[in-house]
This record gives structure tokens, C-alpha cells and sequence, in this order.
């Protein structure tokens, strides 16, 4: 299918129960959508992710049919039904290609082992006194020109060029249907920086009968020195901390005046940083009023997608946005581990931490080891945000007897720091754990005041009181049976007509 794989993800579920997420039409949006998959359902464990399509049911063909009548089809299927899904960039760009979804020619993977497609990839090389190391020369069975004596230690070499790489684009600009005259004189008008395009041989060998053009959108980052920077930043008593300015000079939306020690400043945000989205929304064509709305509209947590000035260079140059590569950026802006964080400089004021560790204001370190009823907790998180909350603690469970609460803000997930982890990312962490589950948490409110007072959120905040426990399935609380109960309750078909969220949207729970 156009190099792309439908992933086949059969489920089965328990009489009554679920099969652990909701279907969803939106306005705005084709297809039917996979959202708020249940934490440790059938549907996550076995691969759908949020924002993926179902292209059939059972075999049926569905990208067609009404939400009523793809809802009936799951229903009726009993306790088991199979899924032919889509991710959600894979579904986009092939409707934009006018690719017939309909056409069950691709191989299938199982239960969403599906085969990545090779990308192409950006190299960014700037000129040294003995030049970039690398020739170019002409296809001998196929047209276009490749890279060839790309020097070992060289420019082009340590920018991630090999041998037998196809050269796409030069600076933006693609040279498929140029001369080797005219390629040169690019790179001669170019000066000291090149940006360039670039499939290597086995991304070449998956592309080469497909109807898919190889562009920009497909390629990976992974070798450019400067990458965007996905930066979240939880709303302090004072704000985000930061000014947002246009500077006459150059268009763009520029941080200024960010406060030393506030949350932008925590974050990693950098004075003069140009600002190209806002949770996932390109700005780079908004009003610095509209971008302002969009911020405040933000709630109490902002994901800002920001470029430094040397990175901004090399992406202009390339004659591409960095906002097509805004998923690049969540992935590398990791959070540090546990122990790193212990070897970071503390705040600046010296006078908070006596303050801070007053009752009220310190985390919760909860340990709980897994029962036959799983947990016994769901973790939540807002669509396109960092941070992730703790909901449903199931009464009498493990979560509920280790001292965890609604809306607990999770800090720390075995001794790991993921206040900047995707939703996918934490409950990858949650799912290695296996029997044995630790989780630094605090309170809405703690957390609120912790951060607007600069304090990083750490163990030492525990002092001598670890507030560690453990509880196992033979702990006194309620049985299995009433947590099953309770479970059901809440996994009861929900219907909605529409959503704060998205005005017109229909929700149905499977």
C-alpha cells in the first residue's frame, strides 16, 4: 500500500467488559480514530496507539461507512474482532496522495509489528579549508547522481554521507533533473553551509516502485548537529516566565526577558529562541496575537516547539520547516534519569528548601506490586502535552492502598524523571515494571507550588520518611471480585453527541 503497512491487531475481552478504547469521528478529522486507550487494556497491550485509523472490521472495509455503522460492526462482533488500523501520519499522507485505502495488496504485520519504512535523511555540512570530502558522480543504469569518495574523518563523512547516498535536494532545491554542471554550481553558490537531501541505498531499493514521491516530510533529523527543541512548561504563579516578542528586524515570535529560575528558564528555554509551534500548532504564519490566545488557551501546561539562532540557520537554508519534525524533537528531548538529576546545581535560593518541607508540600514515594487485578490505576494525560496524572484508583487496589489519589501528578516512575515523557513513553516504563511498580507522585496543589518556586521535585524532598509501601495481592482491602465490579462499572458503554474538545465529534466507547 504505497510503502506502507496496515498493521492486523486482533482482540479478545472478557464477557461484559470492554475491549479498552473509544471510537472517534471529529470534525476536521477522516477516518475513524482510536483515542483514550485504556492503560494496560487489550487495545494498548496489543499495539493501537492513539490518533490510528481502522481501515476494516472483520475484514470489511470501513473507511467509507458511517461512525454508526462501524460501532454495530464492533459490537456485533461478540467478544473477539479483528482490526486492519493505520498510524495516524501513514493515514494522512496517503489520503493526501489519493491512495486507494480499499486495496488489501500490502502484506499485513500482526498485532502491530509493523515494518518501519526506511527514510531519507538531512546531512548538514559546512566547509572546511580542504572542502566537504566527497565527489558526486552519475547513475550507470538509472538517472540521478550519488554520492561517491565520501574521505573517512571528512566533512561529509562525519555529517552522516556515505558512499552510494542519493543526493534528493541541495539547500532546499531538488536536483533529480539537473546536470552534473548545474549541481556543481549550486554547491559553488552555496558558500560554506550545505544542507542536503539524502536516501541511502536501502531507503532507494524500498522506494523504488512505489507511487510515493521521497520528499522532506519522510526524512529523519538524526544526523543534523542543531534539532529543535520540544520544550514544556507548567504555568507558574507569574506565568511561563518569558516574553514573547516580534522583532522588526526578522519575522518570527522571539523569547525575551526570560525570568532566571522560572519555568521557562527550568525548561531549557533560551533567550532569543524563535518560537515555531504551540502543542503542535505551526505559528510561524500567526499574528503575535493569535499566538498570545493560543498560549493562554494553553491551561495550566504549554508544549513550545522553539529553534536557537544556528538552528534556525540550517533549517532556512534547507528551505524547510522545523515543525515537520516536531515528533523528532519530542524524542530527543528526553529527560534526564534519576541519578543525573541528583548531579544537577539546585535552585539558586538556598531558602527554599526549609520551606518546601513543611507537611503539605513534599511528594508521596508509593510502591506497589501488581495483583491479579493489575494496578489498579489509570494513567491520563492531556492530547499533545507532556505530564502525565494519575485517575480511576480503584478503592481497596494496589495503587489505592500504596497512597495514591486522583489527579497525583507523576514525577517519577522507578526512579526515573518523566515530567517531560509522552503518555506512550511513561506507560512503556510502567509496562517493563512487570510485579513491582514505584512511582514518585505529588499532589496537584504541592506540585503547583513546588514549581512555581523553582524546587526540583526529587527524593530529598522525602527527608528521613519514604513514605515507601508495599502492597501485594494478599493485603487486606477489597477482593478481586469488587474490584472487577468496580472496573465494569466504570468500562460501561459510554456515548457522547459532543465534546468540549471538538464541537460536532462523536465518542463511543469499545
Amino acid at each position: 500500500m504505497s510503502g506502507y503497512k496496515p498493521r492486523l491487531i486482533s482482540l479478545t475481552k472478557r464477557p461484559g467488559s470492554t475491549f479498552g478504547f473509544f471510537l472517534r469521528l471529529e470534525q476536521g478529522e477522516d477516518g475513524h480514530l482510536i483515542r483514550s486507550l485504556d492503560m494496560g487494556g487489550q487495545a494498548e497491550l496489543a499495539g493501537m496507539k492513539d490518533g490510528d485509523r481502522i481501515l476494516r472490521v472483520n475484514g470489511k472495509f470501513v473507511d467509507g461507512l458511517l461512525h454508526s455503522e462501524v460501532v454495530d460492526l464492533v459490537r456485533n462482533s461478540g467478544v473477539s474482532v479483528t482490526f486492519h488500523i493505520l498510524d495516524e501520519a501513514s493515514y494522512k499522507h496517503l489520503k493526501t496522495q489519493g491512495v486507494d485505502l480499499s486495496n488489501p495488496q500490502s502484506p499485513l504485520a500482526a498485532n502491530g509489528a509493523a515494518e518501519q519504512a526506511p527514510k531519507p535523511k538531512f546531512c548538514y555540512l559546512i566547509k572546511s579549508k580542504l572542502g566537504y570530502g566527497f565527489s558526486l558522480r552519475s547513475g550507470k543504469d538509472e538517472p540521478g547522481f550519488f554520492m561517491t569518495e565520501v574521505v573517512p574523518g571528512k566533512v561529509a563523512h562525519m555529517a552522516g554521507v556515505k558512499g552510494k547516498d542519493r543526493v534528493l535536494e541541495i539547500n532546499g532545491e531538488t536536483v533529480e533533473e539537473s546536470s552534473h554542471d548545474q549541481i556543481v554550481e549550486k554547491i559553488k553558490l552555496s558558500g560554506d553551509g550545505l544542507m542536503i537531501l539524502l536516501a541511502d541505498e536501502e531507503a532507494q531499493e524500498y522506494y523504488k516502485n512505489k507511487p510515493v514521491k521521497i520528499g522532506s516530510w519522510l526524512a529523519t533529523i538524526k544526523y543534523l548537529p542543531h534539532k529543535p527543541r520540544s520544550i514544556n512548561i507548567i504555568n507558574g504563579s507569574d506565568g511561563y516566565g518569558f516574553l514573547l516578542r516580534e522583532d522588526p528586524r526578522q519575522t518570527g515570535h522571539f523569547m525575551k526577558a526570560i525570568d532566571k529560575g522560572g519555568p521557562a528558564d527550568r525548561a531549557g528555554m533560551k533567550e532569543a529562541d524563535r518560537l515555531v509551534a504551540v502543542d503542535g500548532k505551526d505559528v510561524e504564519k500567526c499574528s503575535h496575537e493569535q499566538v498570545v490566545d493560543m498560549i493562554r488557551q494553553s491551561g495550566r501546561t504549554c508544549s513550545f516547539l522553539v529553534v536557537d539562532k544556528e538552528t534556525d540557520q540550517m533549517f532556512k537554508l534547507g528551505k524547510v520547516s522545523p515543525v515537520v519534525f516536531c515528533e523528532d524533537a519530542k524524542t530527543s528531548s528526553s529527560p534526564p534519569s534519576y541519578s543525573e538529576a541528583l548531579n544537577l546545581p539546585t535552585p539558586s535560593s538556598s531558602s527554599l528548601a526549609p520551606q518546601v518541607t513543611k507537611e503539605g508540600l513534599k511528594p508521596k514515594l508509593c510502591t506497589m506490586e501488581k495483583t491479579s487485578g493489575g494496578f489498579g490505576f489509570h494513567l491520563n494525560s492531556i492530547q499533545g502535552v507532556c505530564g502525565q496524572y494519575i485517575m480511576e484508583v480503584v478503592k481497596g487496589g494496589a495503587a489505592d492502598r500504596a497512597g495514591l489519589e486522583d489527579e497525583d501528578i507523576v514525577v517519577e516512575v522507578n526512579g526515573v524523571n518523566v515530567e517531560k515523557n509522552s503518555h506512550e513513553e511513561v506507560v512503556a516504563m510502567i509496562k517493563r515494571s512487570e510485579s513491582t511498580l514505584e512511582m514518585l507522585v505529588a499532589d496537584r496543589s504541592a506540585y503547583d507550588q513546588l514549581t512555581a518556586k523553582g524546587v526540583a521535585i526529587t527524593r530529598r524532598l522525602l527527608g528521613k520518611t519514604s513514605y515507601a509501601q508495599v502492597h501485594s495481592e494478599e493485603s487486606p482491602g477489597t477482593s478481586l471480585e469488587d474490584n472487577l465490579k468496580a472496573a465494569g462499572a466504570r468500562e460501561a458503554v459510554r456515548e457522547r453527541t459532543s465534546s468540549s474538545s471538538s464541537e460536532g465529534s462523536i465518542d463511543v466507547k469499545l
